[in-house]
């Protein structure tokens, strides 16, 4: 009985190694695909300028990218339980965040903006945003902002842009409180819509890894570096925007 027991637990120890030695081939993205130009589906795949990031660190690493589509709002704890290796989702730096992941150098600034039904006159300024009814996508730093900085407002938490777009569009929400470039993404495939010349605050973007990772935190943030210096996030950026 011993003798089998011993085998046993030999057996189980060389398929958990093989295991994980088979796993560690793989590099695991999580993202929420709703997000163009930064992640978006073209059909069945997912792309955009974080993928091609992506894409570059996993050639560096030497393994395989795989992308793991989730709602915003679960990225975080994808990370936390092991279930991906980085998030890359056009993810604010924010004190919050920074409790539970670490954050690798910024690599893109967007401008957070205002979309409105068009012919919608009753926001000129920031400020006009009091006394409002707004859509955001849950969990995003324009969810944070307009929380701490807005008491007299209503919000409406999605999972998704498109749904903000639909409460904007039935007059269930006046706006959209959103990120510059995905902005402009909706209102075209939504002509009931438009974008607001009015500023609201930029936006600085940056790969969340679970705390501690720092071998592959210093990975990732040597190649942010070079594609930066090469100019290839601002060409992603304009692929992608252009598609």
């Amino acid at each position: 009985m011993k003798k089998f027991i011993k085998c046993f637990v030999c057996l189980t120890v060389i398929l958990f190694f093989c295991g994980c030695e088979k796993n560690s081939n793989k590099l695991v993205m999580v993202t929420e695909s709703g997000f163009a130009p930064y992640e978006y589906r073209s059909g069945e795949e997912i792309i955009g300028v974080d993928v091609d990031i992506a894409n570059e660190i996993a050639k560096k690493l030497g393994k395989e990218l795989v992308i793991k589509d989730v709602d915003f709002g679960s990225i975080i704890n994808e990370l936390n339980s092991g279930k991906a290796d980085f998030a890359a989702a056009g993810m604010s730096i924010d004190e919050e965040r920074k409790k539970s992941v670490d954050f690798s150098i910024e690599y893109a600034t967007s401008e957070q903006v205002i979309v409105v039904r068009k012919g919608y006159d009753k926001i000129k300024s920031k400020d006009d945003l009091e006394g409002k009814t707004i859509s955001v996508q849950l969990g995003t730093v324009a969810d944070t902002y307009l929380t701490d900085n807005f008491k007299n407002i209503k919000l409406f938490r999605q999972k998704k842009f498109l749904a903000a777009a639909e409460d904007v569009k039935a007059n269930k929400s006046d706006c959209i409180v959103m990120d510059k470039l995905p902005a402009h993404e909706l209102v075209e495939s939504n002509e009931e819509l438009e974008v607001l010349s009015v500023p609201l605050f930029t936006d600085k973007y940056a790969i969340a890894v679970k705390k501690g990772n720092t071998k592959l935190l210093n990975k990732i943030n040597s190649t942010l570096e070079r594609l930066m210096k090469e100019g290839k996030i601002e060409e992603y950026i304009i692929k992608h925007s252009s598609n």
